[in-house]
This record gives C-alpha cells, sequence and structure tokens, in this order.
C-alpha cells in the first residue's frame, strides 16, 4: 500500500447517464462527482420502444467522460487532481459494438454516423430474440453445451445474440466491421490511447457472463459452432480474443491528448472495464453468499462465493464466472429485466392526459402550465406510492406480472410481456400501482428462490442504486416479500465507487480488492427488517403470481410459436 496520499476516479456509465466519482483511496471519502445526461439518448434518438430497439451513440458516452471528469477536476482543483493515480469503469452490459481494426467503433466514421446498427447496442435492446433461440437451439445438440456456465440459457440481452441480429439486418456494417467490443472494454482502450482492437484487454466479467467465453474452452467456442450458427460468423473468433483479465490488472495509463483533455497525469493508470453491478457490489463490499441487489431501471443481483471443491452448475441465471466480481472468487448474476423502468413506464402513461390537457389550457399562460406540468410528474410516484401503501396486500384481487421488458432470470425469456390481471370496476391508480410494486418485488423472489433450490445458501441482502435510496415504500415491501433483512448502501454512487475501487487496485495503490474494498467500500445507511405478518400475507398472493406467471407464460409462448 502507498504511504502517500492517492486519489482514485470511478466513472459508472449508465442506461441514461455517465457518473464520475472521486474517492480517497486511504479513507474511501467521496470528494466530488459529477453526472451528464446523454444528450442523443434524452431526446430518444436512435431507438424504437415498440421494436425493443435501443441503441447509443458513442458520441454520448466521449462527452459523458470529458465533461464529469473535468467537472471533478474543477470542483477538488489542482493540487488534489495532480494525486490521482488511477482511473475504473463499468458499463450497462452486454452493450457491444462493432469496430474497425483500429478498435474504432463504426459509428464514428463519417459513413455509418446515423446507422444505429453501427452504434453500441444497449443491454436492453431485445432485437436478437429470435438469434438467441438458435443459440440455445444449437447449445442443445452441439457435443459441448457452451451455455452451462451461462445458466443454460442464452438471452437476446448479451453479446452473441446482438452481433448475428445486427449481422444478418446490415450487410454494411457487417461487411466492414472487423471485430465487436463490449463498451465496458471500449473505454479503457479509448483512455488510454488504444489502436489496435487485437490489443484490446478483453474484460473476464463481460467475456464470462455474456459472450460464452470459458477456460474450459480455451476460451470462446469454437469457429465451428459459429459457423454452424450462421456462415455470416465464420473467421469473427479469431478477430476477437481468447484471453481475459479480471479488474484489478490495468489497460495502461492515460494517453497524452485524454490527460491533456481531462487536466490530469498521462502516469495514471486505467484499469480493465466490468459491468456497473458487479463493482457496485465491491463498493458495497460485498460478502460471500450475501445477495446485492443493484436496484435501477433494471435490477442486476451478484453473489459470491469461494472456489472450493467442484464448481455447481446453477440453472437460469445469468452465468457464473470465476474472477467477475472479486478475483479468485466465483461471481453469480441474476436479475430483472425491468424493475425501475416499471414504475417510469406507469408514470408515463398516466402522464400523458396531464401534459396534454394542462399544455391545451386557456385559463393560464405557458410558464405555468410548464411548471404545473413539471410539478404533477414529478410528484406523480411518492403520492403513487403513498396512496398505494394505504392498500392492504393484494389490494382488490388486483395481480401483474412484471415481464414487461421480458424476464431476464430465471430462466431468461424476452419473448415474455407484462400483463395486469384482476382489474375492476373499484380498481384504482394506487391499487394497479400496488400490484406493479408487488410483482416486481415477487419477481425478486423468484431468483432467491432458485439460488436456495440450487443449493446455493443466501447470508443476507445488500441493496443499493436508485430505488433502494428514494423509496421506503418499495424497499419494506422488498423485505417482506423475501422475508429477509435488506441492508441499504449508503453511497449514492456505488457502482461508480467499486471502478474506483479496481482502480487503486490497478494502481497498486492496495495489493488487492478485499483490501481495497474494505477502506474504501461504503457503509449501510438503512436496515429494512421484514415485518412477520405482513411476510405471511405476501405468500398467498406470490402463490397467485406464481399460478399466473405459468399460465401466461404457456398462452405467450404458445402465440409466439403459432406466429412464427
Amino acid at each position: 500500500m502507498r504511504s502517500q496520499i492517492a486519489y482514485s476516479l470511478g466513472l459508472d456509465f449508465g442506461s441514461d447517464s455517465v457518473r464520475a466519482l472521486l474517492v480517497n483511496t486511504r479513507t474511501g471519502e467521496e470528494l466530488a462527482t459529477s453526472v451528464h445526461y446523454y444528450k442523443r439518448w434524452k431526446e430518444g434518438e436512435y431507438c424504437n420502444a415498440s421494436q425493443n430497439r435501443f441503441r447509443q451513440h458513442p458520441l454520448d458516452y466521449i462527452e459523458g467522460i470529458e465533461s464529469t471528469i473535468k467537472s471533478v477536476v474543477a470542483e477538488v482543483g489542482s493540487d488534489i487532481a495532480a494525486q490521482i493515480v488511477s482511473i475504473g469503469v463499468d458499463t450497462t452490459g452486454s452493450t457491444p459494438v462493432a469496430v474497425d481494426a483500429s478498435g474504432t467503433p463504426l459509428a464514428l466514421l463519417e459513413e455509418f454516423k446515423e446507422n444505429p446498427n453501427a452504434m453500441f447496442v444497449l443491454w436492453k435492446d431485445h432485437t436478437g430474440i429470435q438469434e438467441a433461440n438458435e443459440i440455445n437451439a444449437l447449445c442443445a445438440t452441439w457435443d459441448i453445451d457452451y451455455s452451462q456456465y451461462e445458466g443454460g440459457i442464452y438471452s437476446s440481452e448479451w453479446f452473441w445474440s446482438k452481433i448475428l441480429h445486427v449481422s444478418r439486418t446490415d450487410a454494411k456494417v457487417h461487411k466492414v466491421a472487423y471485430s465487436w467490443v463490449e463498451h465496458c472494454d471500449w473505454i479503457p482502450f479509448l483512455l488510454t490511447g488504444g489502436k489496435d482492437v487485437r490489443e484490446m484487454k478483453r474484460s473476464r466479467c463481460a467475456a464470462g457472463h455474456k459472450a460464452l467465453w470459458h477456460d474450459s474452452y480455451d476460451g470462446l467456442p469454437s469457429n465451428e459452432f459459429f459457423v454452424a450458427l450462421d456462415p455470416l460468423l465464420d473467421g469473427l473468433r479469431e478477430r476477437l480474443f481468447n484471453q481475459t483479465y479480471t479488474s484489478d490488472v490495468p489497460v495502461g495509463t492515460l494517453s497524452s491528448e485524454w490527460a491533456e483533455r481531462l487536466g490530469l497525469s498521462e502516469s495514471t493508470v486505467v484499469s480493465v472495464g466490468a459491468f456497473d453491478a458487479h463493482m457496485g457490489a465491491v463498493g458495497a463490499k460485498i460478502e460471500p453468499y450475501y445477495l446485492t441487489k443493484i436496484m435501477g431501471t433494471s435490477t442486476c443481483d451478484v453473489l459470491v462465493a469461494p472456489m472450493e471443491g467442484e464448481e455447481k452448475l446453477v440453472k437460469g441465471i445469468c452465468g457464473q464466472v470465476d474472477g467477475s466480481v472479486i478475483p479468485d472468487m466465483l461471481g453469480l448474476e441474476a436479475g430483472q429485466s425491468a424493475f425501475g423502468d416499471i414504475y417510469a413506464w406507469y408514470s408515463r402513461v398516466l402522464a400523458w392526459p396531464i401534459e396534454e390537457l394542462i399544455s391545451k389550457s386557456s385559463l393560464i399562460d405557458e410558464e405555468m402550465k410548464q411548471k404545473l406540468i413539471a410539478e404533477a410528474i414529478n410528484n406523480l410516484i411518492p403520492e403513487l406510492s403513498d396512496a398505494a401503501s394505504k392498500e392492504p396486500i393484494g389490494a382488490s384481487g388486483e395481480l401483474a406480472l412484471d415481464w414487461m421488458n421480458g424476464r431476464r432470470t430465471p430462466d431468461a425469456n424476452q419473448n415474455l410481456k407484462g400483463v395486469i390481471a384482476g382489474i375492476n370496476l373499484g380498481s384504482t391508480s394506487p391499487k394497479i400501482f400496488r400490484a406493479l410494486v408487488e410483482a416486481s418485488c415477487f419477481g425478486a423472489k423468484k431468483i432467491v428462490d432458485r439460488f436456495l433450490s440450487e443449493g446455493i445458501p443466501i447470508k443476507g441482502v445488500i441493496a443499493l442504486g436508485g430505488v433502494a435510496k428514494k423509496s421506503p415504500f418499495i424497499m419494506q415491501m422488498m423485505a417482506d416479500v423475501l422475508n429477509m433483512p435488506i441492508k441499504v448502501v449508503a453511497s449514492e454512487q456505488a457502482c461508480a465507487l467499486g471502478a474506483a475501487v479496481f482502480g487503486a487496485v490497478a494502481a497498486e495503490v492496495y495489493t488487492s480488492v478485499p483490501e481495497a474494498m474494505e477502506k474504501m467500500g461504503s457503509p449501510f445507511e438503512t436496515i429494512y427488517q421484514p415485518n412477520e405478518i405482513d411476510a405471511i400475507a405476501y405468500e398467498k398472493v406470490y402463490e397467485n403470481y406464481s399460478r399466473l406467471g405459468d399460465t401466461m407464460e404457456k398462452h405467450i409462448m404458445k402465440e409466439t410459436r403459432r406466429n412464427g
């Protein structure tokens, strides 16, 4: 451990924005933070929700890096900025992009600058559902089941589904694409001035959980497997990678260009990237067999276990990878494809008449209209939560399924759709909202039940993210439904904090992630204890949720097969 004071930056690329956090590596004190909202994404460019297409332009990321880090540097001053020794990076995932041989995303080339297929394919893009189905079918008949370490089911949210879908639908992108890279791999490569994609250090986390990578396969599946999947993929394996790296490994140091742009030293170490939830778990000081829930637009549930004896395969999760969270420990991932997104969707449904009617009013001026609309929309979820909390468990029979963006785990199936059932003439907005919250908590319980049924103990639950910090109503319900205490992390930026931890280890401020995590990780600010009576009541509604889920899944899949 270094004796002198040193600071580490964490960069956290989320679905809507990028956040930079500066941390004192000795104490874990968070000195400064800055948030940049993606301009093009905010305007809805390159996306079509009705087609499950969600793309992000690399310029949004580049502008975000410069905006946030320069803001942090300006806030703390040049003396502290000179002592910033490292940058750690986390992103959403799987969020891949097609690149040329230099590692440049095709959307940064003039001919592709407005082509969504040349942009980053965001984690929640489900345009590759058919491709995921084909991958699963081939895995089931191949000599090696390459999906076995991915929970046995490959998802349209992941690397190969997206690559194959874009390759099939855009011949020009397919022809020019030399390789494909994850967002979490590209950012460190960019910052360190990488010029050859073959030299890019690929994340163990991303490769193992989303790209079918495993040591026992000598890296990725064979070229023969990919050719059998589609001849379009012939030869791509050789232009990707076999070797992967944990996030305590340095990629390099800041290039002279980026050092000058950001006001940092060229000696600043940049570490290997990883997915946001995995680094968030480190920021939350994850312990073995404690389920860490990152609760935002979706949820990502992360658990670590010692590498002891023969590895047990867990069915229906988002993979299990040695070193994907903490080096030399097994990282297991699960999650829900929509969580906060469900509440945001319902808010948009209710907001439409508010915006339309007030904007057309002749009783008030334009300034007052905008103020009223903003006030009403900002208060929608808090008011709904307050009213819904007064409704009985199960409300008046309203029951929902949390599959508005498909199902991630257990047992990935992005064909599934959300359901609201049991509506009657007495149903109100708060009652429906309560049913939606109950559904999202029941979806979380399905994940816990799967781990337990597969012999993976859950010693406790740790929560972080926007929902965990802002909604006591949802968090208390979650504790009751799971019938477990939930500890909420104090840091507002636990994912960025985890990234800063990895950066500090890569810069040799600490010799190991556990050592750095202990010094820099966040304390807890709240513990939600389950209510025994409510936990029993939720069990009955959960049974109804499970029965409805079984019925609707059979119906939806029958219709999916009928429609080809």
